[in-house]
């Protein structure tokens, strides 16, 4: 039914890149947008990390902003991953992907922290080795 109707306001479901009227230019500002905050991001990186103007101690709190803002960019810009309803998978797909590294660097620090903690201390294998 639904489909009916869109066909008869002229508009049919297509693949993303097979549209009949392709507009170039804002399709190519959005790109542009990207490229250059992706530059203005990575320039302001390299800046924070060589300059002495910058409390030392902020200086991985700040890189590691800056890089959440990058990946934010190329999320929206390039992949074109938003929150609207036509993108409820890639969003869904996204997140799952997120939930899994996030597993696997947790469980990685944490097997190495009780790997750390039950170990014996270098002393007593050194004396075990002689």
């Amino acid at each position: 039914m639904s489909e009916q109707l869109g066909e008869m306001h002229g508009h049919h479901d297509v693949a993303p890149g097979d549209e009949e009227e392709v507009r170039i230019a804002p399709r190519l500002l959005g790109y542009l947008t990207g490229l250059g905050l992706s530059i203005l991001l990575t320039a302001t990186s390299f800046f924070i990390a060589g300059t002495d103007l910058v409390w030392q101690p902020s200086i991985p709190v700040a890189l590691t902003v800056l890089a959440i803002a990058q990946m934010g960019v190329h999320l929206v810009f390039f992949l074109h991953i938003t929150t609207g309803p036509d993108n409820t998978n890639n969003v869904l797909a996204l997140a799952f992907g997120l939930l899994i590294v996030f597993l696997v660097i947790g469980g990685s620090l944490w097997i190495m922290s009780n790997m750390n903690r039950n170990m014996m201390p270098m002393e007593q294998i050194m004396q075990m080795q002689h």
